[in-house]
């Protein structure tokens, strides 16, 4: 059993950054791959970012390549997500989410889930 709390969101201006992270407690966490997803009003949660249990390899949609950066601190137990360049398109809820096993992108894959982070960046 996994719990997670994220922390870190707020509104913030175009053009600016945020950085959200994610607590996580329970065992085991090295054995997890960590997300991070989002879901904007009226829309879809959807994949954001992931890391697999070592770090060494993340994956990012396309939105967020090259402006958010996904890191995680075994030691710690934490997964932050550093948010650059921040777009009113990026607002949205973000959650962090954990799978026993390799990083992907779906959504459903994922078995435990926080609370989520309000996240609004004004134009």
């Amino acid at each position: 059993q996994v719990q997670l709390v994220e922390s870190g969101g707020g509104l913030v201006q175009a053009g600016g950054s945020l950085r959200l992270s994610c607590a996580a407690s329970g065992r085991a966490f090295s054995s997890y791959a960590m997300g991070w997803f989002r879901q904007a009003p009226g829309k879809e949660r959807v994949f954001v970012a992931v890391i697999d249990w070592s770090g060494g390899n993340a994956y990012y949609a396309d939105s967020v390549k090259g402006r958010f950066t996904i890191s995680r601190t075994n030691a710690k137990n934490t997964v932050d997500l550093q948010m650059n360049s921040l777009k009113p398109e990026d607002t949205a809820v973000y959650y962090c989410a954990a799978r026993y096993g390799s990083a992907n992108e779906r959504t459903n894959d994922y078995d435990y889930w926080g609370q989520g982070t309000r996240v609004a960046v004004s134009s």
